[in-house]
Protein backbone atom coordinates (compact mmCIF):
# COMPACT_ATOMS: atom_id res chain seq x y z
CA UNK A 1 0.00 0.00 0.00
CA UNK A 2 1.35 3.40 -0.97
CA UNK A 3 0.96 6.33 1.38
CA UNK A 4 1.18 9.80 -0.08
CA UNK A 5 2.58 12.45 2.25
CA UNK A 6 0.48 15.54 2.83
CA UNK A 7 2.11 18.70 4.16
CA UNK A 8 0.37 21.80 5.47
CA UNK A 9 1.47 25.28 6.38
CA UNK A 10 -0.35 28.44 7.35
CA UNK A 11 -1.02 30.55 4.29
CA UNK A 12 -2.91 33.65 5.36
CA UNK A 13 -1.99 33.81 9.03
CA UNK A 14 1.74 33.71 8.27
CA UNK A 15 4.51 31.68 9.83
CA UNK A 16 5.10 32.44 13.49
CA UNK A 17 6.13 30.90 16.78
CA UNK A 18 4.82 30.96 20.36
CA UNK A 19 1.24 30.08 19.44
CA UNK A 20 0.67 29.20 23.09
CA UNK A 21 0.19 32.97 23.53
CA UNK A 22 -3.22 32.50 21.90
CA UNK A 23 -4.41 30.02 24.54
CA UNK A 24 -7.04 31.25 27.03
CA UNK A 25 -5.35 32.24 30.29
CA UNK A 26 -8.35 31.59 32.55
CA UNK A 27 -11.60 29.68 32.79
CA UNK A 28 -13.50 32.87 32.03
CA UNK A 29 -11.61 33.42 28.77
CA UNK A 30 -11.99 29.76 27.85
CA UNK A 31 -15.75 29.99 28.29
CA UNK A 32 -15.81 33.15 26.13
CA UNK A 33 -14.40 31.19 23.19
CA UNK A 34 -10.73 31.73 24.04
CA UNK A 35 -10.62 35.48 23.58
CA UNK A 36 -12.32 38.72 24.63
CA UNK A 37 -10.97 42.28 24.58
CA UNK A 38 -14.07 44.27 25.64
CA UNK A 39 -15.27 43.19 29.11
CA UNK A 40 -13.92 45.36 31.92
CA UNK A 41 -15.52 44.07 35.12
CA UNK A 42 -12.65 43.41 37.52
CA UNK A 43 -11.61 39.98 36.17
CA UNK A 44 -7.84 40.46 36.01
CA UNK A 45 -7.28 37.71 33.44
CA UNK A 46 -9.09 39.80 30.81
CA UNK A 47 -6.12 42.20 30.85
CA UNK A 48 -4.01 39.43 29.33
CA UNK A 49 -5.98 39.96 26.12
CA UNK A 50 -6.16 43.76 26.41
CA UNK A 51 -4.13 45.62 29.06
CA UNK A 52 -6.69 48.45 28.99
CA UNK A 53 -9.12 46.11 30.81
CA UNK A 54 -7.27 46.71 34.07
CA UNK A 55 -9.40 48.91 36.33
CA UNK A 56 -9.98 50.02 39.94
CA UNK A 57 -11.45 46.58 40.75
CA UNK A 58 -8.24 44.71 39.86
CA UNK A 59 -6.33 46.32 42.75
CA UNK A 60 -4.79 43.69 45.06
CA UNK A 61 -6.43 40.81 43.21
CA UNK A 62 -4.64 37.47 42.94
CA UNK A 63 -5.72 34.86 40.40
CA UNK A 64 -4.55 31.26 39.95
CA UNK A 65 -5.36 29.34 36.75
CA UNK A 66 -4.88 25.75 35.66
CA UNK A 67 -5.80 24.00 32.42
CA UNK A 68 -5.52 20.39 31.24
CA UNK A 69 -5.38 20.06 27.46
CA UNK A 70 -4.15 16.66 26.34
CA UNK A 71 -2.39 13.78 28.04
CA UNK A 72 0.57 15.27 29.86
CA UNK A 73 0.00 18.80 28.54
CA UNK A 74 -0.79 21.32 31.30
CA UNK A 75 -1.01 25.09 31.45
CA UNK A 76 -0.90 27.22 34.59
CA UNK A 77 -0.63 30.88 35.50
CA UNK A 78 -0.51 33.34 38.39
CA UNK A 79 -1.65 36.98 37.98
CA UNK A 80 -1.60 39.80 40.53
CA UNK A 81 -2.86 43.38 40.25
CA UNK A 82 -1.84 46.52 42.13
CA UNK A 83 -3.02 50.11 41.66
CA UNK A 84 -0.95 53.11 42.69
CA UNK A 85 -0.50 56.85 42.33
CA UNK A 86 -2.67 59.86 43.01
CA UNK A 87 -4.78 62.02 40.73
CA UNK A 88 -6.09 65.53 41.22
CA UNK A 89 -9.47 64.12 42.22
CA UNK A 90 -9.56 63.27 45.91
CA UNK A 91 -12.69 61.91 47.54
CA UNK A 92 -12.13 63.72 50.82
CA UNK A 93 -15.60 63.03 52.18
CA UNK A 94 -14.86 59.29 52.03
CA UNK A 95 -11.25 59.63 53.08
CA UNK A 96 -10.17 57.84 49.88
CA UNK A 97 -7.61 58.80 47.27
CA UNK A 98 -8.07 57.86 43.66
CA UNK A 99 -5.40 55.51 42.22
CA UNK A 100 -5.33 56.21 38.49
CA UNK A 101 -2.41 53.90 37.62
CA UNK A 102 -3.36 50.26 37.15
CA UNK A 103 -0.61 47.63 37.17
CA UNK A 104 -0.57 43.84 36.97
CA UNK A 105 2.02 41.11 36.54
CA UNK A 106 1.55 37.52 35.50
CA UNK A 107 3.64 34.44 34.82
CA UNK A 108 2.34 31.64 32.61
CA UNK A 109 3.82 28.19 32.17
CA UNK A 110 3.00 25.54 29.55
CA UNK A 111 4.34 22.02 30.02
CA UNK A 112 4.01 19.74 26.98
CA UNK A 113 4.80 16.65 29.04
CA UNK A 114 7.30 13.90 28.37
CA UNK A 115 7.94 12.80 24.79
CA UNK A 116 9.90 9.77 23.58
CA UNK A 117 12.76 9.91 21.12
CA UNK A 118 12.10 8.37 17.69
CA UNK A 119 13.95 8.11 14.38
CA UNK A 120 12.79 9.58 11.05
CA UNK A 121 10.61 6.51 10.44
CA UNK A 122 8.80 6.85 13.78
CA UNK A 123 10.55 3.97 15.51
CA UNK A 124 11.15 4.55 19.22
CA UNK A 125 14.87 4.59 20.04
CA UNK A 126 14.70 4.97 23.81
CA UNK A 127 14.84 7.92 26.14
CA UNK A 128 12.56 10.92 26.49
CA UNK A 129 12.65 14.71 26.58
CA UNK A 130 10.42 17.59 27.64
CA UNK A 131 9.29 20.94 26.25
CA UNK A 132 8.22 24.11 28.07
CA UNK A 133 7.04 27.64 27.32
CA UNK A 134 7.24 30.47 29.88
CA UNK A 135 5.67 33.91 29.50
CA UNK A 136 5.97 36.89 31.86
CA UNK A 137 3.42 39.67 31.35
CA UNK A 138 3.89 43.16 32.83
CA UNK A 139 0.78 45.31 32.27
CA UNK A 140 0.04 48.99 32.86
CA UNK A 141 -3.17 50.96 32.23
CA UNK A 142 -4.47 54.42 32.99
CA UNK A 143 -7.98 55.80 32.90
CA UNK A 144 -8.51 58.85 30.68
CA UNK A 145 -11.70 60.33 32.05
CA UNK A 146 -14.71 58.24 33.13
CA UNK A 147 -15.20 56.44 29.80
CA UNK A 148 -11.78 55.67 28.31
CA UNK A 149 -8.84 53.52 29.43
CA UNK A 150 -5.57 52.85 27.62
CA UNK A 151 -2.99 50.20 28.43
CA UNK A 152 0.30 48.62 27.38
CA UNK A 153 2.11 45.41 28.30
CA UNK A 154 5.61 43.99 27.97
CA UNK A 155 6.03 40.23 27.54
CA UNK A 156 9.37 38.40 27.78
CA UNK A 157 8.99 34.86 26.40
CA UNK A 158 11.29 31.88 26.90
CA UNK A 159 10.93 28.42 25.35
CA UNK A 160 12.99 25.28 25.70
CA UNK A 161 12.30 22.18 23.57
CA UNK A 162 14.74 19.35 24.31
CA UNK A 163 18.16 21.01 23.73
CA UNK A 164 16.74 23.90 21.69
CA UNK A 165 15.78 27.18 23.30
CA UNK A 166 14.64 30.63 22.20
CA UNK A 167 13.93 34.01 23.74
CA UNK A 168 11.64 36.78 22.50
CA UNK A 169 10.23 40.10 23.60
CA UNK A 170 6.63 40.99 22.83
CA UNK A 171 4.27 43.84 23.61
CA UNK A 172 0.55 44.68 23.55
CA UNK A 173 -1.22 48.02 23.30
CA UNK A 174 -4.95 48.53 23.78
CA UNK A 175 -7.83 50.84 24.48
CA UNK A 176 -11.26 50.50 26.08
CA UNK A 177 -14.47 52.53 25.99
CA UNK A 178 -17.69 52.09 27.94
CA UNK A 179 -20.87 54.08 28.40
CA UNK A 180 -21.67 55.66 31.77
CA UNK A 181 -24.01 52.83 32.73
CA UNK A 182 -21.56 50.19 31.34
CA UNK A 183 -24.28 48.63 29.18
CA UNK A 184 -22.03 48.95 26.13
CA UNK A 185 -18.29 48.27 26.12
CA UNK A 186 -15.77 48.25 23.29
CA UNK A 187 -12.13 47.23 23.23
CA UNK A 188 -9.41 47.47 20.60
CA UNK A 189 -5.98 45.91 20.98
CA UNK A 190 -2.89 45.00 18.98
CA UNK A 191 -1.31 41.94 20.55
CA UNK A 192 2.04 40.22 20.25
CA UNK A 193 4.13 42.90 18.60
CA UNK A 194 7.82 42.10 18.87
CA UNK A 195 10.55 39.77 17.71
CA UNK A 196 12.83 36.91 18.65
CA UNK A 197 16.12 37.93 20.24
CA UNK A 198 17.41 34.37 20.11
CA UNK A 199 15.96 31.78 17.74
CA UNK A 200 15.68 28.01 18.08
CA UNK A 201 18.26 27.29 15.39
CA UNK A 202 20.77 28.96 13.08
CA UNK A 203 21.59 28.65 9.42
CA UNK A 204 24.44 29.97 7.33
CA UNK A 205 24.49 33.70 7.73
CA UNK A 206 23.05 33.83 11.23
CA UNK A 207 20.04 32.95 13.34
CA UNK A 208 16.66 32.14 11.82
CA UNK A 209 14.32 34.48 13.65
CA UNK A 210 10.57 33.95 13.38
CA UNK A 211 7.74 36.38 14.05
CA UNK A 212 5.26 36.39 16.93
CA UNK A 213 1.54 35.66 16.27
CA UNK A 214 0.45 39.27 15.68
CA UNK A 215 -3.26 39.84 16.31
CA UNK A 216 -5.32 43.01 15.87
CA UNK A 217 -8.67 42.59 17.67
CA UNK A 218 -11.91 44.47 18.15
CA UNK A 219 -14.42 43.49 20.82
CA UNK A 220 -18.00 44.58 21.52
CA UNK A 221 -20.15 43.76 24.55
CA UNK A 222 -23.74 44.81 25.24
CA UNK A 223 -25.51 44.17 28.53
CA UNK A 224 -29.29 44.50 28.70
CA UNK A 225 -30.54 46.98 31.28
CA UNK A 226 -33.47 44.91 32.48
CA UNK A 227 -32.19 41.38 31.94
CA UNK A 228 -29.08 39.56 33.24
CA UNK A 229 -27.79 38.91 29.73
CA UNK A 230 -24.67 40.21 27.98
CA UNK A 231 -23.90 39.63 24.29
CA UNK A 232 -20.26 39.53 23.19
CA UNK A 233 -18.56 39.59 19.81
CA UNK A 234 -14.80 39.48 19.24
CA UNK A 235 -13.28 40.03 15.80
CA UNK A 236 -9.68 38.82 15.67
CA UNK A 237 -6.80 38.87 13.16
CA UNK A 238 -8.06 42.03 11.50
CA UNK A 239 -4.58 42.54 10.02
CA UNK A 240 -5.03 39.61 7.62
CA UNK A 241 -8.05 38.28 5.77
CA UNK A 242 -6.96 34.79 4.72
CA UNK A 243 -6.73 32.44 7.72
CA UNK A 244 -6.71 29.29 5.60
CA UNK A 245 -3.96 26.68 5.32
CA UNK A 246 -2.00 25.97 2.16
CA UNK A 247 -1.50 22.28 1.31
CA UNK A 248 1.41 20.85 -0.65
CA UNK A 249 1.96 17.28 -1.94
CA UNK A 250 -1.84 17.05 -2.12
CA UNK A 251 -3.13 13.49 -2.16
CA UNK A 252 -6.69 14.37 -3.18
CA UNK A 253 -8.42 16.83 -5.47
CA UNK A 254 -11.40 17.06 -3.12
CA UNK A 255 -10.15 20.15 -1.29
CA UNK A 256 -12.78 22.86 -1.18
CA UNK A 257 -11.97 26.53 -1.27
CA UNK A 258 -13.13 28.51 1.76
CA UNK A 259 -15.97 30.85 0.82
CA UNK A 260 -15.80 34.54 1.70
CA UNK A 261 -18.60 34.30 4.27
CA UNK A 262 -16.96 31.26 5.90
CA UNK A 263 -13.68 33.18 6.11
CA UNK A 264 -15.49 36.18 7.58
CA UNK A 265 -16.92 34.08 10.39
CA UNK A 266 -13.50 32.51 11.04
CA UNK A 267 -12.50 35.96 12.28
CA UNK A 268 -15.40 36.12 14.73
CA UNK A 269 -16.19 34.68 18.18
CA UNK A 270 -19.70 34.96 19.64
CA UNK A 271 -20.56 34.53 23.31
CA UNK A 272 -23.52 35.09 25.61
CA UNK A 273 -23.24 35.67 29.36
CA UNK A 274 -25.86 35.31 32.05
CA UNK A 275 -24.65 37.76 34.72
CA UNK A 276 -26.90 39.32 37.40
CA UNK A 277 -26.23 42.89 38.59
CA UNK A 278 -24.78 41.53 41.82
CA UNK A 279 -22.23 39.57 39.72
CA UNK A 280 -22.46 36.78 42.27
CA UNK A 281 -22.23 34.22 39.46
CA UNK A 282 -21.99 33.92 35.69
CA UNK A 283 -22.82 31.33 33.03
CA UNK A 284 -21.26 31.59 29.56
CA UNK A 285 -21.74 29.83 26.23
CA UNK A 286 -19.62 30.68 23.19
CA UNK A 287 -18.93 29.66 19.60
CA UNK A 288 -15.56 30.03 17.84
CA UNK A 289 -16.07 29.31 14.14
CA UNK A 290 -12.38 29.16 13.24
CA UNK A 291 -11.78 26.52 15.88
CA UNK A 292 -14.81 24.62 14.61
CA UNK A 293 -13.65 24.77 10.98
CA UNK A 294 -10.09 23.67 11.76
CA UNK A 295 -10.71 21.07 14.47
CA UNK A 296 -13.80 19.16 13.38
CA UNK A 297 -13.36 15.82 11.61
CA UNK A 298 -15.17 14.85 8.43
CA UNK A 299 -18.26 12.68 8.97
CA UNK A 300 -17.79 12.72 12.76
CA UNK A 301 -19.71 14.78 15.25
CA UNK A 302 -17.98 16.84 17.91
CA UNK A 303 -18.43 20.01 19.95
CA UNK A 304 -15.30 21.62 18.54
CA UNK A 305 -15.79 25.38 18.48
CA UNK A 306 -18.21 25.47 21.41
CA UNK A 307 -17.23 26.32 24.99
CA UNK A 308 -19.19 26.40 28.22
CA UNK A 309 -18.28 27.79 31.61
CA UNK A 310 -19.47 29.30 34.84
CA UNK A 311 -18.27 31.04 37.94
CA UNK A 312 -19.40 31.72 41.49
CA UNK A 313 -18.48 34.37 44.04
CA UNK A 314 -18.23 33.14 47.63
CA UNK A 315 -17.43 36.10 49.87
CA UNK A 316 -13.93 37.27 48.85
CA UNK A 317 -13.24 34.27 46.61
CA UNK A 318 -14.30 33.71 43.03
CA UNK A 319 -14.09 30.30 41.38
CA UNK A 320 -14.54 29.54 37.70
CA UNK A 321 -14.66 26.44 35.53
CA UNK A 322 -14.84 25.96 31.75
CA UNK A 323 -14.72 23.17 29.22
CA UNK A 324 -14.14 23.15 25.48
CA UNK A 325 -13.30 20.56 22.84
CA UNK A 326 -10.32 20.54 20.49
CA UNK A 327 -10.31 16.88 19.44
CA UNK A 328 -13.02 14.26 19.13
CA UNK A 329 -12.12 12.26 22.22
CA UNK A 330 -10.66 14.93 24.53
CA UNK A 331 -12.15 17.92 26.31
CA UNK A 332 -10.08 20.77 27.70
CA UNK A 333 -10.89 21.63 31.31
CA UNK A 334 -9.82 24.87 32.94
CA UNK A 335 -10.25 26.13 36.50
CA UNK A 336 -9.57 29.54 38.08
CA UNK A 337 -9.52 30.85 41.64
CA UNK A 338 -9.49 34.61 42.31
CA UNK A 339 -8.78 36.15 45.72
CA UNK A 340 -9.80 39.72 46.57
CA UNK A 341 -7.05 40.58 49.05
CA UNK A 342 -8.46 44.08 49.63
CA UNK A 343 -11.70 42.63 51.00
CA UNK A 344 -9.89 40.00 53.04
CA UNK A 345 -7.88 42.68 54.87
CA UNK A 346 -10.97 44.63 55.95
Amino acid sequence: MNILPVCAQIKGAGSSVYHFMSLPYSARLNALGGDNVAIQDGDISMAMMNPALLCASTDKVLQLNYAYYFEGTMFGSVIYGHNFGRSSLERAHEGEVDKPNYFAAGIHYLNYGSMQYADVDGNLIGGSFSAHDILVDLMYARQLGPLFTVGVSLKPIYSIYEVYNAFALGADVGGHFQTKDSTFQMGLTLRNMGWQLKSFYSQEGGQTRESLPLNLELGLAYRFKHAPIRLNMTVHNLQTWNLNYQLSNIASDDIKEVTWYDMMFRHTIFAVDIVPKSESFYLTLSYNHRRRAEMQLADQRSLAGFALGGGLKIKQVRVGFAMSQYTKSTFTYQASVTLDINSMMK
